[in-house]
């Protein structure tokens, strides 16, 4: 049932509860847990529910997981040598249509002091990236000692041979420019006196060819998720059936890179399909020979040589989209490979959807503690409800009509966006469907949310109680006799609120200062 769930006779409302645990792929491979620049952190995908922008879809893709506020004097700049993408699939196929490329530019400007006197005086370049303070305007930088500027292109067809054309610049300083500025993360308040007025001068409204305006902003945000991360991978170490507790969240003080774009829905969407599919990737240089004696790197003297160069074709390292498959959901040893994978080949992976390991894993811990003498894992294998949770979408909700099955996050963009006062963090199995699985939102609780799906919740989904869902319940191949539990309110413990993120686009908040020191979330 998908409004209110009972385990051991007493009944606990699913939409009782307002608040959100959210779960990403920080460092969830072993290659790219030593890359974070390019690891992939968190995908989000919804309709904008900013007053007046509800013809918009927002696309948020995060990278460089886990940053500490105060981590200077270099902070965290996105890496240069590298490919980040945000691709759509929409007409179901498993093959992107259009594909976002952001690149990524560094300018360091050899900010230097007269140091001495005389004969003695000589320039010595600073050890900073800025010499003063910094903003309020996007050209408001002449303190700036590393500038990162960023293109983005749309890219029609297969990522690599499609014909891609730049999003353009169309109002403010940088009206008419296919190059825009990214904002300095946020040092401390000496540096950048108003980070929020700052950064909001970040946001660019761009023309999209093909598709009318859109926006677009990149930089440091506080990160969207809460999550009791240190016991979640100590074996669960924590109860499940437990209270929900903000203060759990021990990453409620780091920051992350967000890449946001808001496009309008008549520019992902395809003929009559509604539903698209979307997902992030970041690709590095094939080849890679370092440097035993750099000069560099500096782009205003394209002379000198950095401590690598690199080259070759395009090599995908990082890959994310419905959140904590790869992390939770593919095995060890072929993680790596789904990072490098193409949604088209994810037959290779199916095993680990039909044949789940999470389950069997929660059973291991969690049987004598919720009183059972059998095994509490779902007993439908192969686990066909997966296969919609994961890899098609669900039927009647957000599966595409001749959806070939893939992972991806999957979005029906003719379901209305759900207010903010109104949201449940238990997206769809609290019946709002605006949220998690159909798209995410940052206040969706998707690790609660996944974790009664592994646990088998769509299987307890009965006509009586939801005949909406009637198509999904002809599909699943189970029902509530092979999920002990999948009617259990499980949950990491974590909770976090709609008020935790801003109103409107970029929708995730404004990141932690490095300084002053300020209190955690936690």
């Amino acid at each position: 049932m998908f409004t209110r769930v009972l385990l051991f006779g007493v009944a606990t409302a699913l939409a009782a509860t307002s608040q959100h645990a959210g779960a990403s792929s920080h460092r969830e491979a072993p290659f790219i847990a030593g890359m974070p620049r390019v690891d992939g952190t968190d995908f989000y995908m919804f309709r904008s529910y900013e007053s007046g922008r509800d013809g918009f879809v927002t696309l948020i893709a995060n990278y460089n997981p886990l940053q500490d506020a105060y981590g200077g004097p270099n902070y965290f700049a996105l890496d240069p040598e590298a490919l980040y993408e945000i691709h759509i699939d929409n007409d179901g196929d498993a093959v992107e249509d259009l594909t976002f490329q952001f690149r990524f530019e560094q300018t360091f400007r050899g900010v230097a002091l007269d140091i001495g006197a005389g004969d003695a005086q000589a320039s010595v370049g600073i050890p900073l990236i800025q010499a003063g303070p910094i903003g309020p305007g996007v050209e408001d930088d002449a303190n700036q000692n590393r500038v990162e500027t960023y293109t983005v292109d749309l890219v029609r067809g297969a990522r690599r041979s499609g014909s891609g054309e730049p999003l353009t610049v169309m109002s403010g300083p940088l009206a008419g420019e296919t190059t825009l500025r990214k904002p300095v993360d946020n040092i401390g308040s000496k540096t950048i006196a108003d980070y929020p007025e700052y950064a909001g001068n970040h946001v660019y409204d761009v023309g999209i060819p093909g598709c009318g305006n859109g926006r677009v902003f990149v930089g440091q945000r506080a990160e969207g998720f809460a999550i009791n991360l240190g016991e979640v991978f100590d074996l669960i170490n924590l109860d499940p059936l437990g209270e929900r507790d903000a203060k759990n969240s021990i990453v409620a003080d780091k920051n992350v890179t967000s890449l946001a774009l808001e496009v309008p829905v008549s520019c992902l969407t395809n003929g009559g399909e509604s539903v698209i599919g979307g997902w992030t990737t970041a690709s590095k240089r094939q080849m890679r020979m370092l440097n035993p004696a750099p000069e560099g790197p500096n782009t205003d003297l394209p002379d000198t040589v950095g401590p690598a160069l690199e080259g070759g074709a395009w090599s995908q390292v990082s890959r994310l989209g419905s959140p904590l498959v790869n992390e939770v959901v593919i095995g060890i040893d072929q993680k790596d490979r789904f990072n490098a994978s193409h949604p088209s080949d994810d037959g290779q992976f199916a095993t680990f959807v039909t044949n789940p390991t999470l389950p069997a894993l929660i059973d291991v811990l969690f049987r004598d503690a919720v009183g059972a003498d059998a095994s509490i894992a779902p007993g439908n294998i192969p686990r066909q409800d997966l296969v919609l949770a994961f890899l098609t979408g669900i039927p009647g909700l957000n599966r595409p009509e001749g959806v070939v099955a893939s992972e991806m996050l999957r979005l029906n963009t003719a379901i209305a966006p759900t207010p903010p006062g109104e949201q449940s963090p238990l997206g769809v199995l609290a019946l709002d469907l605006a949220g998690f699985p159909n798209g995410r939102r940052p206040v969706d609780d998707v690790t609660d949310v996944a974790l009664r799906a592994a646990m088998g919740v769509l299987c307890t989904v009965t006509e009586e109680t939801s005949p909406a869902f009637a198509p999904l319940i002809a599909a699943r191949d189970c029902g509530p006799s092979d999920a002990p539990v999948g009617t259990a309110p499980l949950t990491d413990q974590v909770t976090e609120s709609i008020d935790d993120f801003l109103g409107g686009f970029p929708y995730l908040a404004h990141p932690t200062p490095g300084a002053p020191q300020t209190a955690s979330r936690r």
